[in-house]
């Protein structure tokens, strides 16, 4: 299993390779891929110990992303050269590079919708009535809805007085 290593780990290794150790047995000693700490060296050799600190996430635009993907592509450079010279990881451009195949360069300009997608929750906004007529229907529909609800209430209130008089207590003033 894969596990994160800080930049004191990392420095540390790609010290003792270039004190003259082969990567092959710095790796072995420390349980880690060759693949990994010779990516690591060559960060170092590029940028120095800012290339094996943690690099800030980017978002990529769809320039960058095209540029990048043409150098795999039309000019085969490797992947690997291209990830470290953009700090950019692999599978990032291999995906790019899959876009590219099935929809082309205009693929890698479309704008990801990050998250989950809104609900619409709740009714919709109504407008304000503009006109007298349109005024006064509102107002009737507002007149009926609240006389059905007082209907009920007071048909409620019937039905529990009547439970209470079968029952043989008196009816609450409440």
């Amino acid at each position: 299993m894969y596990r994160k290593h800080n930049f004191e780990e990392k420095l540390n290794l790609v010290s003792q390779v270039k004190n003259c150790q082969t990567i092959k047995s710095v790796s072995k000693k420390y349980g880690i891929g060759a693949s990994i700490l010779a990516g690591w060296v060559q960060k170092y050799d590029l940028y120095g110990e800012k290339g094996l600190k943690r690099g800030r996430n980017i978002r990529a635009t769809g320039e960058l992303k095209e540029t990048v993907s043409r150098l795999v592509l039309e000019k085969s450079v490797p992947l690997s050269r291209v990830a470290l010279q953009y700090c950019i990881s692999d599978t990032s451009i291999k995906s790019w590079i899959k876009i590219v195949r099935s929809e082309g360069y205009i693929g890698l300009y479309k704008d990801n919708i990050r998250g989950r997608p809104l609900r619409i929750m709740g009714r919709p906004k109504k407008r304000a009535p503009e006109t007298e007529l349109e005024k006064l229907q509102a107002e009737n529909v507002r007149l009926r809805a609240e006389n059905a609800l007082l209907k009920k209430v007071k048909a409620l209130v019937e039905e529990r007085e009547a439970r209470e008089r079968m029952i043989g207590q008196k009816p609450s003033k409440n």
